[in-house]
């Protein structure tokens, strides 16, 4: 299974030093997923999820499973119960994907410094 980071990255979460990465074909569907991702906004922010820093990890098995771990901007989030099903729909229409399923986590608690560079220019927030 792949683990990436928001920024695209590979990501281990044991600790471990990240593994060389696997030739990978262009376009593969970690990459889709991150593309996919991109296209999901949070209705009260006009910058999309992957870039706020909402998604924590996403990972692929061979078979073509996709789990995605991903956060809100806080727990009384209004689109906590509609925003989790959009991503997996969209990951779902990804060819190659056989199930998606998203883990809505906590911690660490989302705060602003978890945005890209790009989302805190986008938002004004330097």
């Amino acid at each position: 299974m792949g683990i990436f980071n928001r920024n695209g990255s590979k990501a281990t979460t044991d600790g471990a030093e990240p593994r060389q990465p696997s030739a990978q074909p262009e376009g593969s569907i970690e990459e889709k997923v991150i593309e996919v991702l991109r296209t999901v906004y949070d209705p009260e922010i006009p910058v999309n999820i992957y870039e706020l820093g909402l998604i924590y990890g996403i990972d692929v098995s061979p078979a073509g499973d996709v789990v995605v771990r991903m956060t809100l901007t806080s727990p009384m989030c209004p689109v906590a119960g509609s925003l989790p099903p959009e991503v997996e729909y969209k990951v779902l229409s990804i060819p190659g994907v056989t199930s998606a399923r998203t883990e809505l986590v906590w911690d660490p608690p989302w705060n602003p410094g978890m945005m890209t560079e790009a989302a805190r220019l986008q938002l004004g927030l330097f």
